[in-house]
């Protein structure tokens, strides 16, 4: 078989199989009945004695299987990432819903009959490896595409918006943002001095903070929540014409958030809460599903907006420029070695294909070096594009040799180009024939170091977003403010803090202001009076579906009215799972039972969506053993409750029933389908604490 007819017929096969597939080839599936081996293939007699002079003597150096062994130990970890550091991941694929060709020539956004795999890797930014899964923090969303014509790598964040304008400052983000390097304190939080004295420094991140004090910090799962490009990039159609684009990543579930304390108690009670949300939800059958949208802009209309398209401290509001929904992501099956796959993977903004190329952002024009140098160093090698989960699902070729764990065997003699001795090949290929040219932007200027005017602007927007919010969601700001500003040790950078945020709102600044001992502020705050309702989570999409609902029951529980919500929750997509004082079997009236996976002391209210109580004729002593606290906790977390029977009496003596979000169950209701729509309205924010 000629080379060309080998591609051709790849280039044929491609489906949404293809990288998995691929993979297959790198698996290991089972060891278990398999003689014990040194990596070198010899069969081992000991493996729990190493060799000695003597049974009590010393360890001698023939022992070539403990070195062995043990020097593969010592070598198991490459350096973490410096952000992104934590993270978890999954495979899938993604179909386009109509064809792009107008606005771009990129082939995985031209055929709905054609699903291209992808690899998710969701993290968070600031904490080390071993953090937590719920500090407040931005989080990752990097998609690989496993495209025809090459890997398409699409880093993104879940905020649309960047702290810095310009990439010469991410070092120094960095340096504040992480653990003060004095003590290594703190760890995964921006609750410190040196970071906030560096946000008082450089106004231009106002915008992003009111992000990263909003609900958007906390998100309830990687599967609620919104990814965004933050950079201007650009498509190319076939003809050649440009057009400035960002991406997004609609959530199908809708975005929803946890309550702050309660994100600071799952992060002692489950630091691992988002991994494995992802991971059960996926292994259950419940694929983690996102829209593809994009903001088009006509480069000829570049200068007709009141912020620079360029800006990567400002979003395009939605209202003005509307978000086309393109395509759909589906996440629906787990890794099999996380260090294999989840940790090996290597994104690149570079990582293009024809028909997307970049814009003048001077944020993305960093990332292009940033992210490549970083990967080299990480895997101490330039051929981690070589790596299982890294490798294009297209052929690829060229005259790049050796480096540290080269794994191709390269034949012959030629490794330049241009050659004779092997007709110069690989040759380039043509524009028409799908070679990637970037694309033709004039460019003149003055060796420089400034910024346009145009960037100028840092309080608008940031007063935009706090118009958008609800009335929960500025009191959930305000209270961020008053946490992480109120942790800073420093008189004078507080009061910068407040000094600066008036430019945003006045009532907003002084409501935080006077909490962490500062000088309120008089005057001030932007006159800026647009909204973005698609900013606020008030207005997402609201589901009960793979909602984690706990269903609380004691010995002698109504065996009826439980057996009708579980079937009726599980028959809308909601996962019930049976809570007790005690695991094994309760018993119910009517010969009913259920087996109790869940106690007050294995899982606490934090890692439910929603609760169901009945009772039972032991339920004074379950309350007593733990029911209590779980079900008040439920209640101040703004969470979705029923209750039914000795659960109802409870709530009643507890002044609890009435509250908002509390459905009540007697023998003349029908309580089901009210706990249903209660349980997708997510949060009853406006519940009065009692």
């Amino acid at each position: 078989m000629t080379e060309k007819k080998k591609i051709n017929e790849e280039e044929e096969n491609f489906s949404e199989n293809s990288k998995n597939e691929q993979l297959e080839a790198f698996r290991s599936y089972d060891n278990r009945d398999k003689p014990l081996t040194t990596n070198q293939g010899l069969k081992m007699s000991e493996d729990e004695f190493s060799l000695k002079a003597g049974e009590r003597g010393p360890t001698i150096m023939d022992d070539f299987h403990f070195r062995e062994k043990m020097t593969h130990f010592d070598n198991e970890r490459i350096p973490e990432r410096v952000v992104h550091a934590r993270g978890f991941a999954a495979h899938g694929e993604f179909e386009v819903y109509e064809s792009m060709k107008p606005f771009t020539k990129a082939k995985f956004l031209q055929d709905p009959s054609v699903k291209t795999p992808v690899f998710v890797r969701f993290s968070t930014v600031v904490g080390n490896r071993g953090s937590k899964d719920t500090p407040r923090d931005v989080r990752g969303f990097a998609t690989k595409f496993y495209t025809e014509e090459g890997n398409y790598d699409l880093v993104a964040n879940n905020m649309p918006v960047f702290f810095i304008q310009d990439a010469i400052k991410f070092p120094d983000i960095v340096h504040a943002i992480k653990p003060e390097p004095d003590n290594e304190i703190p760890q995964a939080t921006a609750a410190h001095d040196t970071f906030w004295d560096w946000v008082t420094q450089n106004q231009e991140t106002t915008h992003m903070i009111m992000w990263l004090m909003s609900d958007r910090a906390l998100p309830r799962s990687f599967r609620m929540m919104e990814g965004f490009g933050v950079n201007t990039f650009r498509f190319v159609n076939e003809e050649g014409k440009a057009y400035f684009v960002k991406f997004h990543w609609k959530p199908v579930l809708g975005v929803h958030s946890l309550a702050w304390e309660e994100a600071e108690i799952i992060g002692g009670a489950d630091p691992d809460f988002n991994r494995r949300d992802l991971w059960d939800n996926i292994n259950m059958g419940n694929p983690a599903e996102f829209e593809l949208g994009v903001q088009i802009i006509d480069e000829k209309d570049e200068f007709k907006f009141d912020f620079d398209v360029l800006d990567g401290t400002k979003l395009w509001p939605e209202e003005e420029v509307p978000v086309k929904i393109v395509g759909k992501m589906t996440l629906n099956r787990n890794v099999d070695y996380f260090f294999g796959e989840t940790e090996q993977v290597a994104f690149h903004p570079a990582n293009i294909v024809p028909g997307i190329d970049f814009s003048n952002d001077p944020m993305l024009q960093g990332r292009l070096f940033s992210y490549l140098d970083t990967q080299i160093l990480r895997f101490g090698s330039p051929n981690h594009h070589e790596l299982p989960i890294n490798r294009p699902v297209c052929p690829f070729f060229n005259n790049q040799r050796d480096g540290f764990m080269r794994q191709t065997i390269n034949k012959g003699n030629v490794a330049h180009h241009r050659n004779a001795m092997a007709n110069n090949s690989p040759s380039p290929v043509s524009e028409s024939e799908g070679g990637y040219a970037h694309y033709q932007e004039k460019v003149e200027g003055h060796k420089i170091r400034a910024r346009s005017d145009s960037f100028k602007d840092h309080f608008s927007q940031a007063k935009l977003f706090w118009n958008s919010m609800s009335e929960p969601e500025k009191q959930h700001i305000i209270d961020a403010f008053r946490f992480e500003v109120g942790k800073v040790k420093s008189k004078d950078v507080k009061q910068r803090v407040v000094d600066m945020f008036a430019n945003v709102d006045v009532d907003m600044t002084a409501a935080f202001a006077e909490t962490i001992g500062c000088t309120p502020p008089s005057s001030g705050g932007s006159t800026e009076t647009k909204q973005s309702p698609a900013l606020s989570q008030a207005n997402t999409t609201k589901s009960a579906q793979t909602r984690k609902v706990a269903i609380i029951v004691a010995d002698g529980y109504d065996g009826q009215k439980v057996e009708s919500m579980m079937d009726s929750l599980a028959a809308a997509g909601v996962d019930p799972r049976v809570l007790s004082d005690r695991l094994g079997t309760i018993m119910g009236v009517n010969d009913s039972k259920v087996e109790a996976k869940h106690t007050f002391q294995t899982d606490a209210s934090v890692v439910f969506d929603a609760v169901y109580v009945d009772g039972g004729k032991n339920a004074d002593a379950m309350f007593e053993r733990g029911a209590t606290k779980f079900m008040r906790q439920a209640f101040e977390h703004f969470k979705p409750i029923a209750a039914s029977n000795e659960g109802l009496q409870w709530l009643k003596k507890q002044n609890l029933a009435d509250g908002l979000g509390v459905v009540q169950g007697d023998n003349h209701t029908d309580f089901v389908q009210p706990f249903i729509e209660a349980i997708a309205a997510h949060r009853f924010w406006e519940r009065q604490l009692v």
